[in-house]
């Protein structure tokens, strides 16, 4: 029986598009921001290295956990399907409330604000009168927001994502050309930027070996303190690798293409992220580096004096574009397979008639992206977005280990490398990650537990519609 055009998702996402999506999404403002606060963390060059190369092989586990994972379940809306099929009801839930209200989203907001911030190099942002720029509304647990303070950073961050929610509304294969295409320049803009830096660029290698290293000669504790900092702002740039599980419905062979742009892709940007760092390092000593707002501008002043802070901008303004499209493109797939499954409301599992999209599920994405740049808590949302999306990266790998248990005859295209050490150790790390945050960095952790916890009220509402609904049938 032949479902009819427009009820269905159409599959028309290639290998190297569903490889983009993964690099794309993971390569966005973290590397153009990240790497001055670990800096200043860690005060030695090997070390900073050493954790961009430790979040690197760490996300790679994860992304050979998700990829044995991704050839069994082949659906739209990835991690949430998985966890239907790992523990239940509940858990699918929770994770996909707080990818709508926290992961995805403040990510999203976090992204547009950056590129916002980086176009108003080249165009001068309006600015909102003083009474409207003074006006707050008060939180409890979060404080005061201003939700129209740097008025034109804001608009600006706002339009580029309902700018990308348009393009994807229209086509997933539209979407997807945009996505392949803008990682390509990226990719390829931050890589010759390194180069340029290694090659040209009036530094040392004398800058990549320490005296002294701070980190290493801290007390036990301290130590352990200050390389969980460094790890979490490294995997918020490593952050968004399981992006392409969302929208595995619509890749052309799954079970194949799916494992391998996880893959690939996470392969990509680690390579690129060390290579960019050991070049930011070169023309930057650590105490330099460690000062600068945004490490790249710095490095590329030292490159090209006064217009490097242009071309930067113009990397920046790439980048940011192609990873909130690839957050958007993916995203909304996870609140359509929801309401699918009756766990949400029923209009955000409409198929587009004419386009083929999950049309509904985009707009309320895209608005709700849209009131958390107003929301202006900019300074802390990838920390509490890194503590809610490691949480279940941590879940996601124990459930290899259930699928084991509960799936032993289901037909595995892969099967994760060192099973079951290596979702052991990931699960390990993981929670060893989630520790520290809750003790070096209490308020931000418990915002994304309580972020996560704010869904259960309509979970259980949306269980209590369930069962009397189903007494009414009877």
């Amino acid at each position: 029986m032949n479902t009819p055009k427009g009820r269905e998702l159409q599959r028309s996402l290639g290998l190297s598009a569903a490889t983009m999506i993964v690099a794309g999404s993971m390569i966005g403002s973290g590397i153009f921001r990240k790497p001055a606060t670990m800096a200043g963390q860690l005060l030695s060059p090997e070390w900073l290295i050493a954790v961009w190369i430790i979040a690197g092989i760490v996300t790679f586990i994860g992304a050979l956990v998700n990829a044995e994972i991704a050839g069994i379940i082949d659906a739209t809306g990835g991690q949430y399907v998985y966890f239907r099929k790992m523990y239940g009801e509940f858990t699918s839930y929770m994770y996909g409330w707080s990818i709508l209200t926290v992961i995805q989203t403040g990510s999203q907001a976090a992204i547009a604000y950056v590129f916002a911030e980086y176009l108003g190099y080249f165009i001068k942002m309006p600015l909102a009168p003083e009474w409207l720029s003074n006006f707050s509304v008060y939180f409890p647990f979060v404080g005061a927001i201003h939700p129209f303070m740097e008025f034109g950073t804001k608009i600006t961050a706002i339009a580029a994502i309902l700018l990308l929610t348009g393009i994807n509304y229209v086509g997933v294969v539209f979407g997807g050309v945009v996505q392949t295409v803008v990682t390509y320049v990226k990719i390829a803009s931050i890589m010759l930027l390194g180069f340029l830096l290694l090659a040209f660029g009036h530094g040392s290698f004398a800058n990549l070996v320490s005296a002294q290293s701070t980190v290493a000669s801290s007390p036990a504790g301290n130590f352990i303190v200050l390389i969980g900092l460094a790890l979490a702002g490294a995997f918020w740039a490593y952050d968004g690798w399981n992006n392409l599980t969302f929208v595995s419905g619509e890749v052309m062979k799954p079970q194949r293409n799916v494992p391998l742009g996880l893959l690939y892709g996470t392969l990509i940007v680690m390579v690129v992220y060390v290579f960019i760092n050991i070049g930011y390092l070169y023309v930057l000593p650590i105490d330099v580096m460690k000062n600068s707002k945004l490490v790249a501008a710095t490095a590329c002043e030292n490159l090209f004096g006064n217009a490097g802070g242009s071309i930067i901008s113009i990397a920046v303004i790439i980048s940011t574009f192609g990873a909130l499209n690839g957050s958007i493109l993916s995203t909304a797939r996870v609140q359509f397979a929801m309401a699918r499954a009756r766990m949400f409301f029923e209009p955000l599992g409409r198929v587009h008639p004419r386009f083929a999209t999950p049309h509904v599920s985009l707009l309320v994405q895209g608005v709700w992206s849209a009131v958390l740049v107003l929301s202006g808590t900019f300074d802390t949302i990838t920390d509490y977005v890194i503590f809610a999306a490691w949480l279940f990266y941590m879940l996601g790998a124990l459930g290899v280990i259930v699928l084991r248990y509960k799936m032993p005859n289901a037909i595995r295209p892969y099967k994760v490398w060192g099973y079951p050490f290596t979702p052991i150790i990931f699960v390990v790390f993981s929670f060893m990650f989630l520790l520290n945050s809750i003790i070096s960095n209490t308020q931000n952790a418990m915002m994304g537990t309580m972020l996560i916890a704010s869904g259960l009220p309509l979970y259980f509402y949306l269980q209590y519609r369930k069962k009397k609904m189903a007494n009414t049938e009877e």
